[in-house]
């Protein structure tokens, strides 16, 4: 069933693109985003090669001390297992983990913290990827969200005053965005927050739900509607906005842990707000500017679930490849089977698009790089299905065992299952990406007709069809055994772009609704930034020595192949057969919507 146009991400998106077809000028088409290149039929070599490499000497030593530290107290002190079953983490293990410094990785030293870039803490967050999902959304809904808005758009008065504590661990922070009437669909949130007469405080009153840490947090980030003057016409007009809420200042209630499928071991709890008077000084970011601060809190911080992941994933692929290399059946180990050596490789692939993702987004962000929000969405949609699957895979090699409780895998599948839901579901983060590459066509193609550059017009739909130029960056030079993928990912881009043009000339402003082509154009674009992501990091992998990488990155990008030809297909104009396809599931989901529920009789007739 197609998803409805009601998310904040998806609203934004298609408000602006309400402007597809509008003079190029509204808009800079300059950008440094690989992904959006994708979208123009452009291959941006310079944006990927080399491969990131941005950790001193002095840092891979940190980094290298810290991840020893913390898989000693992850293998010898933390309990997973009775985190989950008992659905809290014990008291001392906490003092632990503030000794460890885990509460304030990212923090500047001034305020207390750990100092780490974003590909230090990506990689030590790998390691609760590797031993307990539950514990890193504990830690990471403190940090990565919590007081991530503080961290980007806090004054020095609110830096001063909140970090060092917040870092330390005494106490917890949270991200209250999420409403009973509003999941994805934030923009219809209904709390409120409005100005006292005297112009000190506002006044808060609401509430909200699945908020992470919400029931042992002193310190809440917190999205409100607040009525803003409009400078154009004068009137007032609700618009979000962030404030830091502290607990102390009264008012603030929270519910009873929730029960939750997963990550039990993270505190999940509703918040009410009544009444709370928030100092104007805890405005965070401007009145009127919580959209934004919200947007960014997420984009930044969702870079680290791809490394998190990562971790898991390895884990998963040792336990098995562990059980295939030991367990008989018929006359053979199960590792001698083509079946199961497919199985693995399939995993091994995953886990290595995923991570050359993942590194090179919080590489780049770590080099300066500004534009990575498609970039972000796209590691957390591959990531969290990528998880799922190798999870899924690793339960079938496993068989009977893998079903048991005991064996462990279990507990993995259901804490994974929340990371295609929480940060933006992967649903409405396809149509972001997707609606995001869609405007930017959609501004090309009309500076083209409106410049009436009809040799610009036959240049791009050559390349379109061709592919762009070849991916060699200046000085730069790809392996030779790496060639043909090249040649592949110039080849998928070209058309991908051509298929992307026709439908935008099709469609006009109408594409905003063709959610069904709208998905098919988001996964093509995820599995180019993977083939690109990949092709980098083993070209750089083999000026260093290391060509072991190579097949992997070749595989990959042959696979991508495959199904970009068919993604390319399908959203072909003359591909008759996906479009009676397509408006036939349109018609079954609204058949079982009217009826409530499966819409076929039983064959018995009974």
């Amino acid at each position: 069933m197609a998803l409805k146009p009601v998310s904040l991400i998806y609203n934004i998106a298609k408000s602006s693109s309400r402007g597809l077809l509008s003079v190029m000028a509204s808009r800079n088409m300059s950008t440094t985003s690989f992904a959006r290149g994708i979208f123009l039929g452009e291959l941006r070599e310079e944006e990927i090669l080399p491969y990131p490499d941005v950790l001193t000497s002095d840092q891979k030593e940190t980094l290298s001390m810290m991840i020893s530290a913390g898989t000693q107290f992850l293998e010898e002190v933390n309990d997973a297992d009775a985190n989950d079953a008992n659905e809290s983490i014990p008291d001392a293990q906490l003092d632990d983990m503030r000794a460890l410094g885990m509460y304030g990785a990212m923090v500047p030293e001034e305020y207390g913290g750990l100092a780490m870039n974003n590909t230090m803490y990506a990689k030590f967050g790998e390691l609760t990827g590797t031993y307990d999902l539950g514990l890193g959304i504990h830690t990471g809904a403190h940090q990565s969200i919590g007081y991530k808005g503080i961290l980007l758009y806090g004054t020095d008065a609110q830096k001063d005053k909140y970090l060092p504590p917040l870092a330390a661990g005494e106490i917890f922070a949270c991200f209250c965005l999420t409403e009973p009437s509003s999941g994805s669909d934030a923009s219809s949130i209904k709390s409120r927050a409005e100005l006292s007469d005297d112009g000190k405080h506002f006044v808060l009153n609401g509430s909200k739900i699945w908020i992470s840490n919400g029931g042992i947090a002193e310190i809440f980030t917190v999205f409100a509607q607040t009525p803003v003057k409009d400078e154009k016409t004068g009137e007032m007009k609700d618009k979000i906005t962030a404030f830091i809420v502290e607990k102390s200042f009264g008012g603030v209630s929270g519910g009873p842990p929730e029960k939750k499928m997963g990550i039990k071991c993270s505190n999940t709890a509703e918040v009410y707000f009544d009444n709370v008077k928030i100092p104007v000084e805890n405005v965070l970011g401007g009145v009127g500017s919580g959209f934004k601060v919200a947007m960014n809190i997420l984009n930044n911080g969702r870079f680290g679930m791809g490394a998190c992941l990562t971790g898991t994933m390895k884990m998963l692929i040792a336990k098995a490849t562990d059980h295939a290399n030991n367990r008989k059946q018929f006359v053979s180990k199960l590792r001698e089977y083509q079946g199961i050596q497919e199985k693995i490789a399939r995993m091994n692939l995953l886990c290595y698009a995923n991570e050359s993702m993942a590194y090179m987004l919080c590489g780049n962000m770590d080099r300066g790089v500004q534009e990575y929000q498609i970039e972000a969405a796209i590691s957390k949609i591959f990531a969290s299905q990528s998880a799922w699957d190798v999870c899924d895979e690793t339960i079938q090699i496993l068989g009977g065992a893998g079903f048991m409780k005991d064996v462990g895998i279990e507990r993995w599948m259901r804490d994974l299952r929340i990371f295609r839901i929480f940060e933006g579901t992967n649903d409405i983060l396809k149509l972001f990406v997707a609606l995001n590459g869609v405007q930017d066509v959609g501004n090309k193609l009309k500076a083209m007709q409106k410049n009436k550059d009809v040799g610009a017009a036959f240049s791009m739909m050559k390349a379109s069809i061709l592919g762009p130029s070849p991916a060699v960056a200046p000085g730069y030079k790809i392996h030779s055994d790496l060639a043909k993928s090249v040649d592949l990912l110039r080849e998928d881009i070209g058309k991908f772009n051509y298929a992307v043009e026709k439908r935008v000339i099709k469609h006009k402003k109408a594409i905003i609704e063709e959610q069904i082509v709208l998905n098919r154009i988001a996964d093509s674009a995820i599995l180019l930034q993977s083939m690109a992501a990949v092709i980098s990091r083993a070209t750089t992998a083999a000026d260093k020595g290391d060509t072991s990488q190579i097949p992997l990155a070749n595989a990959w990008c042959s696979d991508c192949h495959v199904n970009l030809r068919r993604f390319t297909e399908e959203l072909s104009l003359s591909n008759d057969i996906v479009s009676s396809r397509d408006n036939s599931l349109l018609q079954i989901g609204k058949m079982s919507l009217d009826q409530g529920g499966y819409c076929a009789a039983s064959p018995l007739g009974i």
